[in-house]
């Protein structure tokens, strides 16, 4: 280490070192395997529309929603207005905006890159699919019965369709709202950027599990066993995807993009994250407790609508444990890291002053 150069010392102590890599090299095989297959790159559109817009546009909102509060805490209502330029002046330095912009800007090019790879599966895997093996281990598991349609039985088709549709689809702002609600309220920059790391992480392993082992999903594979359902968001979301699936295949060079993988579940993997890093990160009980009720509902739903095999939600959990475990060793966040730095600090506390 003493012999490196000590620029690299410096990005290698860097907190988004790990998360800087990760980007450009995922960022760069998406961009190989759009000149290859001469399929050029988009930019999928989301909740508030392109990431590009909705990111930045998140931030800036949650930074003046976390101000806010502050200053009146602190200063008083009459004072709020001087008392957010005072904690702006005090608090949010150019090295603190650069991090957040740092993990939004990572998070934002694995995202992109990991749709466009997840595009790519017809065109690179053909149309081999496991889904045959994937349901008959769900049907072993659950006695030879179908694990969808248990819970049918045990739900009902009516208001607990609508119920899980609505929590599952609600997936879809709660990603980008958690990455800069943590960014840009958190004041420990590492926390920050260990979520950035741990969610940027699930779209690369995501696409890793993808071509590993291609699957279409339930409700894909055999949809007459999701008839019954009454016509909610996440029907209106499979659709949605079928559509893009037909088109990109028709025309790969065209807007459309193929969107359709099953093993293994990134709804999963990321709650899973999302839940397991608020609990290491110390935040709130009742902001933890919410994120665990929200993963055991997102795993029902998974199963209940067809959206994934019992095997995706076991992957899901392997990734978002495996990307907590990276993000926290990659920006210093670890327990043994923490510990480290204590001792460090004590022992540079208590030596004498010559």
């Amino acid at each position: 280490m003493a012999s490196m150069p000590r620029w690299f010392r410096a990005f290698l102590s860097w907190p988004y070192a790990f998360a800087f890599c990760l980007s450009m090299g995922v960022g760069a095989t998406a961009i190989y395997f759009s000149q290859d297959l001469n399929v050029g790159l988009k930019d999928p559109e989301g909740f508030l529309g392109p990431a590009y817009i909705r990111l930045p546009m998140l931030g800036l909102l949650l930074f003046a929603a976390g101000l806010a509060p502050q200053a009146i805490h602190r200063y008083g209502v009459k004072h709020m207005l001087s008392g957010m330029r005072t904690i702006v002046r005090d608090e949010w330095t150019l090295k603190r905006v650069g991090y957040a912009a740092t993990g939004m800007v990572s998070f934002y090019i694995c995202y992109v890159s990991y749709r466009n790879l997840k595009s790519y599966l017809p065109l690179i895997g053909g149309d081999t699919v496991h889904d045959r093996a994937l349901l008959e281990l769900d049907h072993f598991l659950f006695f030879g019965n179908n694990p969808a349609e248990v819970l049918h039985s045990l739900l009902g088709t009516t208001i607990a369709a609508q119920v899980l549709a609505v929590l599952y689809v609600l997936y879809l702002p709660v990603v980008p709202i958690t990455v800069a609600a943590v960014l840009v309220l958190h004041r420990d920059v590492t926390v920050g950027a260990w979520y950035a790391t741990a969610v940027s992480l699930n779209w690369v392993l995501g696409v890793v599990s993808y071509y590993s082992l291609p699957t279409l999903g339930p409700a894909f594979y055999e949809p007459q066993r999701f008839a019954d359902l009454p016509e909610n968001g996440a029907t209106q979301l499979q659709m949605s995807l079928l559509r893009g699936a037909f088109g990109f295949k028709e025309d790969p060079q065209g807007d459309k993009i193929f969107g359709i993988a099953g093993f293994a579940s990134l709804h999963v993997s990321v709650v899973f994250t999302l839940a397991l890093f608020l609990h290491y990160a110390g935040i709130a009980r009742a902001i933890r407790y919410t994120a665990w009720v929200y993963l055991a509902f997102t795993v029902t739903a998974t199963l209940y609508l067809g959206w994934h095999y019992v095997a995706d939600d076991i992957g899901g959990v392997l990734i978002g444990w495996i990307a907590v475990a990276v993000g926290a060793w990659a920006t210093g966040n670890t327990r043994r890291q923490k510990r480290r730095r204590l001792e460090a600090a004590e022992q540079e506390q208590a030596e004498p002053v010559s």
